[in-house]
């Protein structure tokens, strides 16, 4: 192992997954941190800050500093990754060997973006600090071989960004990233609730619908599940009772975004790649894969086989940790383009 470890973090929009190389994946916790605005003071993050969202006094905020795939609170992110980081290496070992992170990124990322990540990762205490995008990651984690002369096609449907790429030769050939992705799911749901129930749901309700009731192609019965919200006119709490059935209506708008842009990367195709994925489908990774029938509607409207990868909401992160493993093959892919010039 060397000096120090060798970190993969998957820095998520809504989950913060740690890999560490000869344990697995160590931590996964939601990507939240609550501070009070008065004292500045950490109280809480992950998990317990989760439980927070959307109850707190005023003196006490509970923040993502992440959105879309990209830090939008640089100090509040580089305060979680310590804590993260901190708590998967342990205080003492960590001041004395200071590990090598590996950060995956959208792969639509900008330059300015790139350096904020390598920053926030260097001041959290990184001794070097590598970049990999996530599709590539994501194919990594998922068992493909992405060295071969061979085209893969990755769809990773995250918190904040939906990555879809074709991989050949251990790169990207066509890659976009969309962001339109879990978090957009849920706002997708409130909004439906909104307007259909005259009910206002918080993010965390939301969230549960979708998780379990959640649809995007039917169910061979219909489920359905109470929530409580606030009733628009008394402004009274009411209980209402949400079908399966009304969340695949909800999340049609968006899923559709992504069919679309998945369908865009396959006309870009080079057609001996394009022949590639026909034989071998499509693979789907991220946590809003996981979504009932999603690979069962990408395949009704491509017509290629679907494949959910095992494991995948933690693919993104252990690939990001194995690509480490393998730092002198993975060269050309991460270093030429990301390397932090902290040597």
């Amino acid at each position: 192992m060397g000096l120090g470890l060798d970190i993969g973090i998957d820095l998520g929009t809504a989950t913060v997954l740690v890999y560490i190389k000869g344990r697995g994946i160590v931590l996964q916790e939601p990507s939240v941190v609550a501070i009070d605005r008065n004292t500045n003071r950490l109280l809480a993050v992950g998990e317990e800050a989760r439980h927070m969202l959307g109850r707190t006094p005023g003196s006490i905020v509970a923040i993502r500093p992440l959105r879309d795939g990209v830090i939008s609170d640089y100090d509040v992110t580089e305060r979680m990754l310590k804590y993260f980081i901190n708590k998967v290496a342990g205080n003492r070992f960590f001041k004395m060997f200071k590990p090598r992170i590996m950060v995956c990124v959208p792969s639509s990322v900008t330059e300015v973006e790139k350096r904020a990540v390598i920053d926030a990762t260097m001041h959290a205490g990184a001794r070097k600090t590598y970049l990999i995008e996530e599709p590539i990651a994501a194919a990594i984690g998922a068992g493909i071989d992405i060295s071969k002369a061979c085209g893969s096609m990755v769809v990773d449907v995250g918190g904040g960004t939906t990555d879809i790429a074709i991989i050949s030769l251990g790169g990207t050939v066509v890659s976009t990233s969309i962001k339109i992705a879990g978090d957009k799911f849920d706002e997708a749901i409130i909004r439906y609730i909104r307007k259909k129930h005259n009910v206002t749901i918080g993010e965390r309700s939301a969230e549960e619908l979708k998780i379990n009731i959640g649809c995007v192609y039917p169910r061979p019965a219909d489920i359905s599940m109470e929530i409580r919200g606030r009733n628009l006119l008394s402004g009274l709490p009411k209980t209402i009772t949400v079908s399966s059935s009304e969340i695949m209506e909800s999340l049609e708008e968006p899923v559709s975004s992504i069919v679309e842009a998945v369908h865009s990367i396959l006309e870009k195709t080079p057609p001996e790649l394009a022949a590639d994925i026909s034989d071998r489908g499509i693979v789907m990774t991220g946590g809003g894969s996981l979504i009932y029938g999603f690979d069962k509607l990408l395949q009704a409207r491509t017509g290629i086989n679907v494949v959910i990868a095992e494991d995948a909401i933690s693919c993104v992160a252990t690939g990001t940790g194995k690509a480490l493993d393998n730092l002198g093959i993975m060269d050309q892919i991460i270093m030429e383009k990301t390397r932090s010039g902290r040597e």
